[in-house]
């Protein structure tokens, strides 16, 4: 039994505690990228997660007897916010947090351009000005509520996805803050991720549904996207939580190169 396990010691844990010592070099090969780079890679995939999962937040689908929007990917972004913060800051975490939130905006709104854009009289005919009027149209004739008329679906899901987006990761960028840098600064890795995101996910799962669903789906069905949202966005955390030791805690990039250059 090695020494890590004796002293109940995180083994990668007491890696990256190690790595801070100047002597202490990696083994085996290491990717050589700069701070630009890592923040692309790091930042793109964030914003990739969000985005996509707004648009695919536009199907409500079920498995069984759980109802929820088709956009789950966005679940990863609440664990690729903790590397960001880990490998970048605080500061950067929050930057792409508001750029992905205006991304999503600027995106919604250039789709209602597409829409009012003279639609070629084949395509309408099969029914494809139809589906981007019902998905990205800001204007709805279906009746119902005056704001549900006003608010097409996809609009709907990007209001509330931002300012979803905007509350519940800025919870989880002061949790996890107030976690590394207090009580759980000692503590596993993993804890990290599963303290902010315990907090953050369910504020997610109630805030989102409410805002882009209402009115569109019955009460019973929003309880079950509710509890869906909460129950797919844990097992997505649980699926995804290691993804935290695949950045160090000190740079993946090269420092003095980034510098130099």
């Amino acid at each position: 039994m090695s020494h890590d396990v004796r002293s109940g010691r995180d083994p990668v844990d007491e890696k990256l505690r190690l790595s801070h010592d100047p002597a202490w070099r990696p083994s085996g090969p290491r990717i050589r990228i700069d701070k630009t780079q890592a923040a692309i890679v790091l930042c793109g995939l964030y914003i990739f997660f969000s985005l996509a999962g707004n648009i695919a937040a536009t199907k409500v689908t079920y498995f069984g007897r759980l109802v929820m929007d088709a956009g789950f990917i966005y679940s990863m972004t609440f664990t690729w916010r903790d590397l960001i913060h880990k490998q970048l800051g605080k500061r950067a975490a929050i930057t792409t947090i508001w750029l992905s939130a205006f991304i999503n905006l600027l995106a919604a709104l250039y789709f209602q351009i597409v829409v009012l854009m003279p639609a070629e009289p084949e395509w309408a005919a099969n029914g494809g000005q139809a589906a981007w009027q019902f998905l990205f149209g800001i204007f709805e004739t279906s009746g119902g509520p005056w704001w549900q008329s006003i608010f097409s679906l996809q609009l709907r899901i990007v209001l509330g996805s931002v300012i979803t987006m905007v509350i519940a990761e800025l919870i989880d960028t002061q949790i996890y803050h107030l976690w590394v840098t207090g009580w759980g600064r000692n503590r596993p890795q993993w804890a990290r991720v599963a303290v902010s995101n315990a907090i953050s996910i369910p504020v997610d799962s109630t805030l989102f549904p409410l805002i882009a669903f209402t009115g569109i789906i019955g009460f019973d069905a929003m309880i079950q996207m509710f509890q869906t949202n909460i129950v797919v966005k844990a097992i997505v955390t649980l699926l995804s939580f290691w993804t935290i030791y695949l950045v160090p805690e000190r740079p993946i990039f090269e420092q003095h190169e980034a510098e130099q250059n």
